[in-house]
């Protein structure tokens, strides 16, 4: 190629550099005035609990295990060496919160995906985007992702050779155990911190806030009961409290208005919940404590739990903890499972109370278990030995004056 041609297309390259910087240093940095105007009208007509968001780590309530001036969190954070992690923790502590400070602690672009409906192409488009503004603007990129434990080998796969050189930092959250719901592949290459369930203390303390930065007034009884209804989930508290305000219009919020607020919240179960819970209902009724198994009964059909994987359980429980002690037990649990099939909620929460009941109050005996698990693993140590030959007297046995057991005789 002649000098001047060669000169003048790296002059080309060079102007063409030049702008793409400018786009991607002013996409990132410097937005319109429409820009701030709009984020300004959403800010002010947010819900409460994005206003509460907090801004910086100091404002975090409840995981001062993570973030507090020993945290290991923390101090990668301040050290800007945060690599791929996944934030666990129930609902409504602070797993999207802290992901953003991240990025904007380390001073890196903040994106998010969900599991749920992020393709491939929207993963590439996240990719491209963080490859850029790398390059152009020398910034990382903090890629969320939200209920991680549903990304698909597919989707990990579009995004783990980026996450593995260093152009994104991948930070996932999730309400699952990961050691059961990740992708082992994605886990591996993770750092997993727990984030706890938000104490009732901090909760208040959070109301106070809230109850400050909206200017009203709000009766210590019902701040008290929202926070302990709410306890572990600040986003639920923030909630209520928010539609107890509305209730009470310019009247200070009383505890009527919370209850009130309080009643339109719907209990949630996640995975972990879900066995936890039933567990909680098992032992109950293996201790003979009616009332506690009850509540835990109440509890897992208003959250919406599956009613016949309650009647299962009745049944299971009726042979496996109770057996021969109460030859009626099965009958009582079976029944009903029946009623439930045939009837439905909510009549059959009946039936299910009175199975619930009829259990709690039994005997108690594992012996039908423990004869069970004694006769299966005889048989898989190998203890099996040959089945004794049919009491008809096989010919091929008469020559050796094979004599069939007692016990195979015809009486």
């Amino acid at each position: 190629m002649p000098q001047h041609r060669l000169s003048h297309h790296i002059l080309q390259i060079s102007a063409c550099d030049f702008f793409h910087r400018q786009q991607v240093r002013n996409h990132v940095e410097t937005p319109d005035l429409f820009t701030e105007s709009l984020e300004e009208q959403i800010a002010l007509r947010a819900p409460l609990a994005a206003r509460l968001r907090p801004s910086t780590l100091d404002d975090i309530v409840g995981q001062s295990h993570l973030v507090g001036p020993d945290g290991p969190l923390r101090r990668l954070i301040d050290a800007d060496r945060v690599s791929t992690i996944i934030l666990w923790g129930p609902p409504g502590t602070g797993k999207t919160t802290l992901a953003e400070l991240i990025a904007s602690s380390t001073r890196r672009r903040f994106e998010r995906l969900s599991a749920v409906t992020a393709g491939v192409k929207d993963i590439r488009e996240v990719i491209d985007s963080a490859k850029r503004a790398l390059t152009f603007d020398g910034r990382g990129t903090v890629v969320f992702v939200d209920e991680i434990h549903r990304f698909s080998t597919t989707q990990q796969d579009a995004l783990l050779h980026a996450v593995e050189s260093g152009v994104v930092t991948l930070v996932g959250a999730t309400t699952e155990n990961p050691a059961f719901s990740v992708n082992p592949a994605l886990r591996s290459r993770s750092s997993v911190f727990a984030l706890h369930p938000v104490g009732e203390e901090d909760v208040r303390e959070v109301l106070h806030r809230a109850a400050t930065l909206v200017a009203v007034t709000a009766a210590d009884d019902a701040l008290a009961v929202i926070a302990r209804r709410c306890t572990g989930d600040v986003r639920q508290a923030i909630t209520a409290f928010e539609v107890a305000i509305a209730l009470a219009g310019n009247a200070p919020v009383a505890l009527e208005h919370a209850m009130t607020a309080l009643n339109t919240s719907v209990t949630r179960l996640g995975r972990d919940d879900h066995y936890d819970v039933i567990s909680a209902f098992i032992k109950s009724m293996r201790a003979g404590e009616t009332d506690i198994a009850l509540h835990w009964l109440a509890r897992m059909v208003e959250a919406g739990e599956d009613a016949r994987f309650i009647a299962r359980r009745l049944v299971i429980f009726a042979s496996e903890d109770i057996g021969m002690a109460d030859h009626t037990a099965l009958l009582v649990a079976v029944a009903a499972a029946d009623a439930l099939d045939r009837v439905g909620l909510p009549e059959a929460m009946h039936h299910l109370a009175h199975a619930t009941i009829h259990l709690s109050r039994a005997p108690k005996s594992r012996s039908v278990t423990v004869a069970i698990v004694d006769a299966v693993r005889d048989v898989r140590e190998g203890r099996t030995g040959q089945a004794p030959p049919t009491t008809s007297e096989p010919p091929t046995f008469r020559p050796l004056g094979f004599t069939p057991p007692a016990y195979y005789r015809e009486p």
